[in-house]
């Protein structure tokens, strides 16, 4: 889309253009621009949509490669996820990277150059058991085996909440080489107004995980009408329409803030949400928050939000009742979820990132010994030579080191949550391989104790 300018260095990313994986991708590459990063970003999934590629040009550190390969989970994706492999082997050899960062998993098992780094957003297998409540079927075995292999593959492994990362361990293993990395997200161009009556939800509506079908049973019984944004057709397959709510359809990020802006209330009764990157747009924008009493969102949240049992329609009901006859308990609700959601700042989460970079750098370079000179340039970029010598850290470009809480262990993880199953866990991991001499990289967030 634009060419790249010279910069000292280049991520590989891969990324999504169906979910908010897709805003994810461009919130932290935009962050790591004052960082001297470029990306290139290599879509699947779906071609960009007009909004997606004004969003990609907005970011001028960030050169899109586009493809409309079928996601790992999508049905019968395998042919397109091997010649997507093949793609991106061609653009590693093309473009050089330093490092790869992988929004998926089954390409983590390729033969990459670069060290890599996997993100697990999401799975298939634990999204089957929060939906369903048991293993998903036979017909998922392969999907299974190409997720293992990613993971073992890959050099580091981030999932964006503890409660996360517990589940690729519960349906794939230990994963010894896991750090928690929270999501970050800036709403710059939310204008704040008095909020209207009216309550919000936003999510895929084909997609059980957000539950929508719970708010929309209880919507009729509500004084106040519901807005839902997002989706109402699976990839290839019907609409899913349901009575009593207003389906706003898919809105871009730009046209779903006024709408964060005006509602009082953001209710997602989620089954499943690894993280939940709309609740914390809503939360940006002073709504009171209504969630499904999940281990990921209560690890979030905290007491910023209101919990309902996700099978419980009156539970939702009740709580959304006393919410609509209460300001204050609306007011203060609000201010509390503006005041947690400061803590996800892109700018925190780049720097987060940032540390986890150097620290498969700094690998890579004790494996391989000094880099030789690089002087291959590539179609808009031109490479700096690194001199023999030179150790390809990031260590210049990172910022001071920031403050948290001791790092923990998924052991360690494991431990709390049978002790304390329903506490806000804490949301850093212990790096894998730290080295005794060096110091020690700490997440962002602090601690925090259930009431």
């Amino acid at each position: 889309m634009k060419a790249l300018v010279p910069k000292s260095r280049l991520i590989l990313m891969t990324a999504d253009t169906v979910g908010g994986v897709w805003t994810y991708a461009l919130e932290l590459a935009q962050a790591l621009e004052q960082h001297g990063i470029q990306i290139a970003l290599a879509t699947m999934g779906r071609p960009l949509n007009r909004s997606q590629r004004k969003q990609a040009a907005r970011a001028s550190n960030v050169e899109v490669f586009e493809s409309a390969y079928k996601l790992e989970w999508m049905p019968e994706p395998w042919d397109d996820v091997a010649e997507a492999g093949e793609w991106l082997l061609a653009l590693e050899a093309r473009l050089r990277p330093d490092l790869i960062h992988l929004n998926g998993y089954a390409h983590a098992a390729l033969s990459w150059r670069a060290p890599k780094l996997v993100v697990g957003h999401s799975c298939v297998l634990s999204w089957w058991q929060a939906v369903h409540g048991s293993p998903p079927p036979a017909c998922w075995n392969r999907y299974r085996l190409a997720v293992l292999a990613g993971l073992k593959a890959a050099d580091l492994v981030v999932a964006p909440s503890a409660a996360m990362l517990l589940m690729l361990e519960e349906h794939y293993g230990n994963v010894a080489k896991g750090i928690v990395i929270p999501n970050g997200r800036s709403l710059p161009f939310i204008t704040p107004r008095p909020k209207e009556n009216l309550i919000l939800s936003a999510g895929r509506l084909w997609d059980a995980a957000k539950n929508i079908s719970t708010l929309a049973s209880v919507a009729a019984a509500l004084s106040w009408p519901v807005y839902v944004a997002g989706e109402t057709r699976y990839p290839a397959g019907a609409a899913t329409r349901y009575e009593n709510i207003h389906a706003l359809g898919l809105l871009n990020g730009e046209q779903l803030l006024p709408w964060f802006a005006r509602a009082a209330i953001y209710a997602l009764p989620a089954r499943y949400e690894p993280f939940g990157l709309s609740v914390l747009e809503a939360a940006l924008a002073g709504c009171a928050l209504v969630l499904g009493d999940i281990p990921s969102l209560r690890e979030i949240w905290g007491d910023a939000a209101i919990y309902v049992p996700t099978e419980e329609p009156e539970a939702l009901a009740d709580t959304l009742r006393e919410l609509i006859a209460g300001p204050a308990w609306r007011g203060y609700l609000s201010a509390k979820a503006r005041a947690t959601a400061a803590r996800y700042s892109p700018e925190l989460m780049a720097a987060a990132y940032l540390l986890a970079y150097n620290q498969l750098l700094r690998q890579a370079s004790r494996r391989q010994g000094p880099p030789k000179l690089n002087t291959v340039p590539h179609p808009g970029r031109r490479r700096e030579p690194v001199a023999n010598g030179q150790k390809m850290v990031l260590s210049s470009l990172c910022p001071s080191r920031p403050s948290g809480p001791d790092l923990l262990s998924p052991a360690k993880l494991r431990n709390e949550t049978r002790l304390r199953p329903m506490t806000r866990l804490p949301v850093s991991l212990r790096c894998a391989n730290k080295q005794r001499n060096e110091s020690q990289a700490t997440a962002h967030l602090a601690r925090v104790t259930h009431d």
